[in-house]
């Protein structure tokens, strides 16, 4: 077989976040997030799961690190918890929390790995969420503090940070579809969420270059390949729709300094609330954009497809079958999708800060697992990213989805995401067999075709 290599100095790492295996939800002095609020609620998580405990990293941390290190990654992303730094979001910090993330650096650079911390994947402390939360345009002012703090106790030492991890996710499945936390359903909520998420980003980018902090700044955004059902013209109007509410929302901003004009002419009275300067600070330079991508979808027109007046489907290429959580497998969407960007947004540097599958994983009485199928699954997406690298994408590093089998949020812990495997009874750490291929390919810096 020949190996397909990667640039000299790509970066190889994996990727978490803070409520999906930190737990000690309510320990030294943490505050409450709005997961902790929304997990705790009957009925909106698989099986009544929390992330009360979830891989109970906080207390496992040094042993995770030393994992990290003898699966030879290069890089971990992690995140933050806003509400363990700040409890009430702003104001009083938290001293344990803090030294709790000094530890996680430090352990980490001993380890020669390089941190990569997000500032916001979802968990805002359930004290904002009071006032509003990203619909009340003070919570900017209150992320800044927040960034600020994190910058100057942890900026010596963090290579990469980001800001937000998938702003899609938190306005519209947050306030838009209740299907993740704080779990509201308004469209105008909604779009003030996004707006409010992408001019704290900008805020906090300032910050960093102000701060004249080392190390480079990003925001992370979930991705899709997007295609029409048909070349009929409703299809195609349908499916720019859809690339425009989950994309163009962003990508627009932040490169072109404006939303895309068709979007905010179909949204009308639930349009972002702009105001003077704010596309400007939102439009800053970045040092990178993190791309997460799991599926690519179909798009038809459909009257009675509410208000976008669509309906999209999951597609899978041909033998791939779906995941364990019914998404799509389709391997080509991910290059479709780093060349869109390549081609329409000035071809940023870029990272993969998200891409994995959830499978039927089966530990064996030892507690290993061989996921050959979540291997065919890597194996087929690298090559999917080497192929846009050849077309001149500029692809700077991967991060797998994920370390750890952890909280898959509203699915709970059913679906395993990680290619190390967690037992939630006892807290064992076993690596699957996709962790041992994946240390192959660190190795060789390439993916065996």
């Amino acid at each position: 077989m020949s190996i397909q290599k990667f640039p000299e100095h790509f970066v190889w790492g994996a990727a978490t976040s803070a409520y999906q295996i930190e737990g000690a939800w309510q320990e030294d002095g943490k505050g409450e997030s709005i997961w902790d609020r929304y997990s705790h609620r009957p009925f909106m998580i698989q099986n009544g799961d929390t992330g009360d405990v979830a891989c109970d990293h906080y207390h496992h941390m040094p042993e995770d690190v030393a994992l990290m290190r003898t699966l030879g990654l290069q890089s971990y992303r992690f995140s933050i918890s806003w509400p363990r730094l700040l409890p009430e979001g702003h104001g009083a910090v938290n001293s344990k929390g803090l030294d709790f993330y000094e530890r996680l650096v430090d352990e980490l650079l001993a380890a020669g790995i390089t941190p990569m911390a997000t500032l916001n994947h979802w968990d805002l402390p359930q004290a904002l969420q009071e006032t509003g939360g990203w619909a009340n345009r003070q919570t900017v002012d209150w992320f800044c503090e927040y960034a600020r703090l994190a910058f100057e106790r942890l900026g010596d030492r963090v290579g990469y940070w980001v800001t937000h991890n998938e702003p899609w996710v938190i306005a519209y499945l947050g306030y838009k579809e209740a299907g993740m936390a704080p779990g509201l359903a308004d469209l105008t909520l909604a779009n003030r969420a996004a707006h409010h998420l992408l001019l704290s980003h900008g805020r906090a980018v300032q910050l960093f270059r102000q701060g004249g902090y080392k190390g480079q700044i990003g925001i992370v955004l979930n991705t899709s390949h997007f295609m029409p059902a048909s070349d009929n013209e409703k299809d195609r109007a349908a499916c720019q729709r859809a690339y425009d509410q989950m994309l163009g929302l962003y990508l627009d901003p932040l490169y072109k300094g404006a939303y895309p004009q068709a979007l905010l002419d179909w949204l009308g009275p639930h349009c972002p609330p702009v105001q003077a300067g704010d596309m400007a600070l939102i439009s800053q330079p970045t040092d990178f954009l993190g791309v997460n991508y799991y599926s690519s979808n179909l798009v038809a027109h459909d009257h009675n497809g509410g208000f976008w007046r669509n309906v999209l489907s999951q597609v899978s290429a041909p033998g791939w079958g779906r995941t364990a959580m019914n998404w799509g497998i389709y391997p080509a969407g991910l290059t479709a999708m780093l060349l869109d960007i390549k081609e329409n947004y000035g071809n940023p540097p870029m990272f993969i800060t998200e891409n994995g599958t959830a499978m039927e994983d089966t530990p064996d009485a030892a507690g290993f697992v061989a996921d050959w199928g979540r291997v065919s699954y890597l194996r087929a997406h690298l090559m999917a990213v080497h192929q846009a690298i050849q077309a001149g994408a500029n692809l700077k590093g991967y991060y797998v989805w994920s370390l750890l089998d952890n909280f898959e949020w509203s699915q709970g812990y059913k679906p395993g995401f990680g290619i190390v495997h967690v037992d939630f009874v006892s807290g064992n750490r076993i690596p699957k067999q996709s962790a041992a291929w994946y240390r192959e390919v660190i190795e060789k810096n390439g993916v065996e075709e």
